[in-house]
Order: structure tokens, then sequence, then C-alpha cells
């Protein structure tokens, strides 16, 4: 069996078992959950910086390197603007001035 052969196998079974253990996760959770996806993205963008930095021209590497800092900085932006408006459901809402209170 070839290393990409099996480096496939376990992104198939590490998705799985991913997509497995988030469905069984409470609702009361996913904002922690997001915040902890978000810091492990933040590491994924350091790597894929590092690689873009070490590739020495290497067209294979600065793509590879490019698709994964892509990818990395629309999960944490994504996860920070559904922790955001998942946060502020639990905020108060502002009275009017004019109203009663």
């Amino acid at each position: 069996m070839s290393a990409l052969t099996q480096a496939l196998w376990v992104l198939l079974l590490g998705s799985l078992l991913g997509l497995e253990l988030i469905g069984k996760v409470p609702p009361t959770l996913h904002t922690p959950l997001m915040s902890g996806a978000n810091a492990i993205s933040g590491i994924t963008m350091l790597a894929s910086l590092t690689l873009i930095g070490q590739a020495n021209g290497q067209v294979p590497l600065l793509v590879l390197g490019s698709l994964s800092l892509g990818f990395a900085l629309f999960n944490v932006v994504g996860g920070f603007l559904v922790t955001d408006r998942m946060l502020a459901m639990f905020s108060r809402k502002k009275t009017r001035s004019g109203g009663a209170r």
C-alpha cells in the first residue's frame, strides 16, 4: 500500500469519525466546540504559512500550502462569525429609549 493510499484512508476514516462524533454533540456545546475548532484551524494556518515559507519555489508545495491556508482561513472566519452570532442570542436586547422599561 502506497503512502498516498494510506494518507487517503486516514483522511476518509478521520472524516467519518469526526462526522459521527460531531453529530452526537448536544446543541448547548456547539459554541465551545466551534471555539476549539477555530483554535485547531489557527494551528493549521501557522503550519500552512510554514510550508509556504519553506517551499523554496516548489510549485506543488506552494499550491498545497496555499490551499490549506485558504481552507483554514475560511474555517476560522466562518467559525468566528457563527460563534459571534450564537453568543448574540444570549445577550439581552436593548430597550428603546422612548418605550416602557
